[in-house]
């Protein structure tokens, strides 16, 4: 008879154990489960499984509940049943082990709380717990059902135990949802996109489309602008032929018409289209300032968003961006927006040369790049300051404006090597190889680790 009940006992122990194996499982699985994978399920296959799954994750709180409480019956009827049958069966081990008499009970229940409570763990919320985790949309279908029968069944106690829970998150100030929210932050998305990518579920070119358009929000017009200092621009007094004679050999279509060159001083704007709207005998004799038209001025702060509806509003197709003292600080087209979310567009007007390239072991790099796009590029990571591209960056470090060969060990980000265990975050070493009056134009990025190559050989790559 002693044995007839142990069997069953461990029976109901393995039975309790997958009772709590179901619970946990289900409750992974449906926190674990996006709205979009769902409905993708549904319109897939469309079966009862399928809109079962659906119906759970719309009163999620409810069956969380649910499966909160089976998880609690089933883990204390399992103590009940198991830790004194456990130590039933030790009693009689334990004793033929010479162990003595007044200890064999205390040490029987220890071993058996620690067996029961270990078995029930590891088999009944470890591993479903993990599986529910690593395919929570297949786990979902075979746990929904279940789950929900034994919701409904105990409907009134949940509703209770819920609806106190509910209160008491109230009075916290936070009001209770039923179904999780599945929005997810640029942050987050650029964060999956990565993911996604090392994974293998997106290729590199998506990723890298997608990542940069989710960018694009967090700029502004002067992050997209071409600089004052790359401007090619006409005086009112120039003729159409001058227009010409400037967009053959620059390869641009649109100029910016300034009184004696001064950018500040702007009359407008005209498109080399406007060219072939005149007779061949009048383009040496018509002014440009006849043709200006009115350019549409933004600040430098405004957002990407902003600025690409002023642009495709606007004819040209440009704007001139104003600093905060009222200058003009560059010129934002529209090529330079599909430029910032496509990477470089070129045509045939265009002379092809990378911001970026691969020199001995090092790289060749523009002083115009923003500090983001060096990271993106080659990995350095600056620190916080007053300067946006990695000619401004090298210019605060020197104190002076740079001159050819000059040399900098540019500094960390502030955060750098804040967790040991991404080990540390190298060191980069600029070298000023080209400069354009006193803008910083190359520049020779390397790895500081005793092996970088010095500047002369730099110049042998070229």
């Amino acid at each position: 008879m002693d044995i007839l009940i142990i069997v069953l006992s461990l029976i109901g122990f393995v039975a309790l154990t997958l009772g709590t194996a179901l619970f946990v499982a289900g409750e992974f699985s449906l926190t674990a489960l996006e709205r979009s994978t769902i409905a993708g399920d549904v319109a897939r296959r469309g079966d009862r499984r399928a809109r079962a799954v659906e119906k759970a994750h719309r009163t999620l709180s409810f069956q969380l509940s649910g499966a909160q409480l089976g998880i609690t019956i089933t883990t204390l009827v399992t103590g009940y049943i198991a830790e004194p049958v456990l130590a039933r069966i030790f009693d009689p081990l334990l004793t033929a082990m010479k162990v003595p008499e007044g200890a064999v009970s205390g040490i029987s229940l220890a071993l058996a709380l620690i067996i029961a409570t270990s078995l029930s763990m590891v088999l009944g919320e470890l591993m479903p717990k993990n599986l529910a985790i690593a395919k929570p949309l297949g786990v979902a279908r075979a746990t929904a059902t279940p789950l929900a029968m034994f919701s409904t069944f105990f409907k009134y106690a949940i509703n209770g135990l819920n609806g106190t829970a509910n209160a008491l998150v109230r009075r916290l100030g936070i009001e209770p949802t039923e179904e999780l929210g599945s929005a997810r932050s640029a942050a987050e998305l650029a964060a999956l996109v990565r993911n996604s990518a090392l994974r293998g579920s997106l290729d590199a070119d998506t990723a890298t489309l997608v990542d940069r358009s989710l960018r694009f929000g967090e700029l502004t017009a002067e992050d997209l602008m071409t600089p004052r200092v790359r401007i090619e621009s006409l005086e009112p007094g120039d003729s159409v032929r001058d227009l010409i004679a400037a967009a053959s050999r620059t390869g641009h279509s649109r100029f910016l018409i300034a009184e004696a060159g001064d950018l500040d001083n702007l009359v407008g704007v005209v498109h080399i289209k406007q060219a072939f709207t005149l007779p061949p005998q009048s383009l040496a004799t018509t002014s440009l300032r006849s043709l200006a038209r009115p350019v549409t001025r933004v600040p430098d702060s405004l957002d990407s968003d902003s600025l690409m509806d002023r642009i495709s509003s606007n004819g040209l197709e440009v704007c001139v961006v104003i600093d905060e003292y009222g200058g003009t600080a560059g010129l934002v087209t529209s090529e330079d927006i599909v430029e910032e979310i496509l990477g470089n567009v070129t045509d045939e007007h265009d002379v092809e040369e990378s911001d970026v390239t691969p020199v001995g072991n090092g790289f060749r790099c523009s002083g115009l790049l923003r500090l983001d796009e060096v990271q993106t590029a080659i990995g350095y990571r600056a620190p916080e300051g007053s300067y946006e591209t990695l000619g401004g960056l090298i210019m605060f470090c020197l104190g002076r404006i740079p001159e050819t060969g000059d040399i900098i060990d540019l500094p960390l980000h502030e955060t750098a090597n804040e967790n040991p265990l991404d080990g540390p975050e190298p060191r980069w070493r600029a070298t000023v190889v080209q400069m354009d009056q006193r803008r910083v134009d190359k520049v020779w990025m390397t790895i500081i680790d005793g092996t970088a190559v010095a500047h002369g050989d730099e110049a042998t790559h070229e």
